[in-house]
């Protein structure tokens, strides 16, 4: 039963973060692609002050997995390399800290480029 709670959790907590985006897109004209960025800012901005740390504790991948969550562990790759290196660490933290899920991303894309042709829309 422990664990129907805990995926109920996750799915919740996902939900209610998209639910905010898709209500941008249906009633705003804001472009998905500004709406993304907005929320990988504010999960820099809520890893950084701290509050997003306790999200992930509590709700797992349902906190981690969003672009919220790409945010949030940039900024706490950048506060460890600032820590480590001193301002270096600024500008190599966040790339540092996520570098494997970039570059899953990248070959997993790189894949689909090839396996899948693209069809002209007209």
């Amino acid at each position: 039963m422990e664990i129907f709670v805990r995926y109920l959790l996750v799915f919740l907590f996902g939900g209610f973060l998209c639910l905010p985006a898709q209500l941008l897109i249906c009633k705003t004209r804001l472009t998905p692609a500004r709406i993304l960025t907005g929320y990988v800012v504010a999960g820099v901005v809520l890893g950084a002050v701290g509050v997003y740390k306790p999200l992930t504790n509590w709700f797992h991948s349902g906190a981690r997995v969003p672009l919220t969550g790409f945010g949030a562990a940039l900024a706490a790759g950048v506060k460890e390399a600032v820590d480590e290196k001193g301002l270096l660490g600024a500008f190599t933290g966040g790339v540092s800290a996520m570098a494997a899920g970039l570059t899953a991303a990248m070959m997993l894309s790189l894949i689909c480029a090839l396996v899948f042709r693209s069809k002209r829309i007209e």
